[in-house]
């Protein structure tokens, strides 16, 4: 079996488990408990991690709160934020938004607040300049994901970051697509909020943390979670300390592999893409960014034209031997056609024959071209009998 499906989770780095291990067992203690050695380990643990965390991304140590991933991190920045304002602020957003923001921020309509879901354009792209004219005296937050789960489209954050300043409101950023994977700099991109989730870069699962700007501009919001007053009394809850410990080690891995890891997985994309157009020619179509364009190096959302009823059945054999997805994970319990797909003018019937495929660090080459022998022999196949 050959794992495509990186932007769904990675598998924990053997660094990272190594580093895991002993908060297991001989540093079991908790991070608040500061009147013993255990505790002092564990906290020294998690210090370490936050500093890692904070390199990656150009923040100050004190600015990352650990949460259990970029779901939480997302619901806190939202509500946390547009609670802090006051009933009736406003949020602005894109209609291609990961759930984890779009759903929250419906919660936040259901409690008397507004929100303005942006457009994009054919590749995904949301234009700055809409997000701008969206704007009004109640807007608190703008949230626009780093880079798209389904389709890869990396969108102009720095634009939107600086737009987001100049008129005085909080931008936010889910960066799970993103970190690792790119270069990110919240003063760079005028980031005021981020999201990050450890098992999308080779990281435990339950794990993540939110950036929130304590520097001009110092973000307000008030906490989601209340108890023991943990993380500066944003996020309260006895910390992970082996989760926190493995997030870390996972973003100092990332930062220092990043470039050379992109270009890798870059020409295994380009690879992969080729010998699909080669073996398939107009059958398929290429969702998102040109594979040259504003699109993450792993990624590659294609469409299989003309399945018609053979849609599902493409998905179903080719899973056998290649682990890919139909979209976004998050989507996929659901029997709904994407909202990205349909958002960038994917016909409703050529949604159910999309296949996302993700390449991750320990993508081969031998496995590339595997991937792409199945996935054309299967459409073929197929193709041919919906003829």
């Amino acid at each position: 079996m050959i794992y495509l499906d990186y932007h769904a989770t990675t598998p924990v780095d053997s660094e990272v488990l190594a580093a895991m291990l002993p908060y297991f067992s001989q540093r079991f203690g908790n991070a608040s408990s500061r009147s013993h050695r255990f505790g002092w380990e564990a906290e020294a643990g998690v210090d370490k991690a936050r500093a890692q965390v904070a390199d990656l991304i150009g923040a100050a140590t004190s600015e990352v709160l650990f949460t259990s991933g970029a779901t939480e991190a997302n619901n806190l920045a939202l509500l946390g934020v547009l609670s802090a304002a006051g009933p009736g602020a406003h949020a602005i957003t894109q209609v291609t938004e990961h759930k984890a923001v779009l759903d929250t921020l419906a919660v936040w309509e259901k409690r008397g607040g507004s929100v303005t879901r942006v457009g994009v354009d054919r590749f995904g792209r949301v234009d700055p300049a809409q997000v701008e004219a969206a704007i009004t005296d109640r807007t608190a937050i703008i949230s626009i994901m780093f880079v798209n789960n389904e389709i890869g489209t990396i969108q102009p954050i720095a634009e939107i970051g600086r737009i987001a300043r100049r008129h005085g409101v909080y931008f936010h950023t889910d960066v799970a697509q993103a970190a690792g994977k790119l270069p990110i700099d919240v003063e760079e991109h005028s980031i005021d909020l981020l999201s990050i989730s450890a098992h999308k870069l080779y990281g435990p699962k339950g794990v993540g943390a939110l950036y929130m700007r304590r520097r001009g501009p110092r973000v307000v919001l008030e906490p989601q979670v209340f108890g023991g007053g943990q993380e500066g009394g944003m996020r309260s809850g006895t910390l992970a300390v082996p989760l926190i410990v493995g997030l870390g080690q996972a973003a100092e891995i990332a930062g220092a592999v990043m470039t050379e890891e992109s270009a890798r997985i870059r020409q295994q994309r380009d690879r992969l893409w080729g010998a699909l157009q080669e073996g398939l020619g107009d059958a398929i179509s290429l969702n998102g960014p040109p594979v040259d364009g504003d699109r993450i190096p792993a990624n590659l959302s294609v469409t299989f034209r003309g399945l018609g009823s053979e849609a599902d059945t493409l998905l179903t054999a080719l899973v056998q031997h290649v682990a890919v997805s139909p979209g976004s994970a998050c989507n996929s319990a659901h029997a709904d056609a994407s909202h990205v797909l349909k958002a960038i003018g994917v016909r409703a019937e050529d949604t159910r024959a999309t296949l996302r495929f993700g390449l991750g660090r320990p993508t081969t080459d031998a496995e590339i071209t595997e991937a792409a022998a199945q996935t054309v022999r299967l459409a073929r196949s197929l193709l041919s009998a919906a003829r």
